[in-house]
């Protein structure tokens, strides 16, 4: 049996003690809450516009949603840059916001080439440059929620241009 001298068991204790406190004060801040408590992703913010917190029940497919109302905003293959001639779409989101007090929420799509923690956050990106475009038209960001379904849910089940085509969008749906 080996034992261990009770100076020699102190010794290591007070060499290890320093080290321990700092990982588990690294440990402590690292689970802390970022960005001041605001619903969303990245940081709870996009572009230095907070996300707003989400509205209980409101779900993009929720009854409380209503959806056609705009014209689906498309964009190129991997991208979330919003193409010059989808710009007349989102204007049209901007004068309905300014003539009332409207929420809506802004859902993100892609085909479905790539993986789906990609898809997800490629939607999340797309959702949230059509947000950026309203803030930057003056409609108030608390005002508009994003979501992202990523693959999930396209427009056309095919598997070819045409299909994906389709399938690289962002939706508004108006909060009822």
């Amino acid at each position: 049996m080996i034992t261990v001298s009770s100076s020699l068991h102190q010794r290591f204790l007070k060499a290890i003690a320093p080290g321990a406190a700092l990982v588990l004060l690294l440990i402590a801040t690292g689970c802390q809450k970022k960005g001041g408590g605001s619903a969303g992703t990245m940081g709870d913010n996009v572009s230095g516009t907070p996300l707003p917190e989400r509205r209980e029940g409101a779900s993009f497919f929720g009854d409380n949603v209503e959806r056609g109302q705009f014209q689906r905003i498309y964009f190129d293959f991997d991208s979330q840059t919003i193409r010059g001639s989808e710009s007349g779409k989102i204007q049209q989101v901007a004068n309905f916001m300014k003539q009332g007090s409207s929420e809506i929420i802004i859902a993100g799509f892609t085909d479905e080439r790539g993986t789906e923690e990609y898809n997800r956050g490629l939607g999340d990106r797309r959702a949230g440059a059509v947000r950026e475009s309203l803030i930057s038209q003056g409609i108030d960001g608390s005002r508009i929620q994003t979501v992202s379904f990523g693959l999930e849910m396209p427009s056309d089940p095919g598997h070819n241009e045409a299909a994906w085509a389709k399938n690289r969008r962002a939706e508004v749906g108006v909060i009822r």
